[in-house]
This record gives structure tokens, C-alpha cells and sequence, in this order.
């Protein structure tokens, strides 16, 4: 079934979208138990499925460019949440690593997300869940990351 061009621009999405993405970033990064901020927890995240990966990596994963990455990257270490390392075989490349603050910090994050996850889709059927995660999905497709970024 495809979308009816007027009902889209009936439902705003763009405003929609927008403001629940500030409204949930905000709330996450004021709660009292929060010891990372969002952008922090998904390096750890990343970090909790492959330890030591490559910053480009990381960036990648996080939709962030060599200057965003790298800044998140500093932010985490001073936090000693993890620590940088040189690549054995690309001198010039750098390799992120958790320490054990950081495996406690992931692992409260992981709980922080479970309470979120559930508050999110509370109210809403499986089917449900599964069109909105690929409707937002999609954006990423259909709105691709510029190369110079």
C-alpha cells in the first residue's frame, strides 16, 4: 500500500521527527543516574560489540565524520570511560578501547536503554514497532551522509 501524497503532508513529519529527537535527547541527558551522555553510550555500545575497534569505525557506526568522532573519542577518555591506542599496523590510525569504568558505564547504559526502549514502544503492537523502526531506517537510505563529512 502505498502513501497518499496529501496524507503525508497532513502528518508534519519532518516537525514530528525534529522535535522528538530533541525531546528525547534532552531527557536522557538529564537524568539524575545518567553518568554518559546518548552520544557517549553509543561509543560504549559499539565498543561492547567489538572492543579496540578503529575510530573511523566508530564514526561510522555513529554517523559521525573524522572531527565529530574524534571529539566524542576525547570526551570519553577524559571520562576514563575508554582510552585510545595506536594501531599496531596503521601508526596513523588510532583504536578505541573500553576500560573497566567504561564496561560499568556500559553496562548501566544497556539498562538506561532497556527503560527507554520499553517507554518508547509502550502502547504499540509488535507490527507496529517493526513499521516505525523501518520507516526510520529508511531515512538513512533515502537521505544518505554527505562524503565530506
Amino acid at each position: 500500500m502505498r502513501n497518499n501524497e496529501a496524507a503525508a503532508k497532513h502528518h508534519r513529519l519532518i516537525y514530528l521527527l525534529s522535535v522528538a529527537q530533541r525531546r528525547l535527547q534532552r531527557w536522557m541527558a538529564a537524568q539524575p543516574e545518567s553518568e554518559v551522555t546518548p552520544a557517549q553510550a553509543g561509543l560504549l555500545f559499539i565498543l561492547g560489540k567489538q572492543d579496540g575497534v578503529l575510530m573511523g569505525e566508530a564514526g561510522a557506526a555513529l554517523d559521525m565524520g573524522p572531527a565529530g568522532i574524534s571529539g566524542l573519542v576525547d570526551r570519553t577518555a577524559a571520562a576514563k570511560l575508554v582510552e585510545r591506542r595506536a594501531d599496531h599496523e596503521d601508526g596513523r590510525a588510532w583504536r578505541v578501547w573500553l576500560t573497566p569504568k567504561g564496561r560499568t558505564a556500559l553496562a548501566q547504559a544497556k539498562a538506561s536503554a532497556a527503560e527507554v526502549n520499553a517507554a518508547l514502544t509502550e502502547g504499540f503492537t509488535s507490527a507496529e514497532i517493526d513499521i516505525i523502526a523501518r520507516w526510520l531506517a529508511s531515512i538513512q537510505d533515502k537521505f544518505p551522509r554527505p562524503s565530506d563529512e
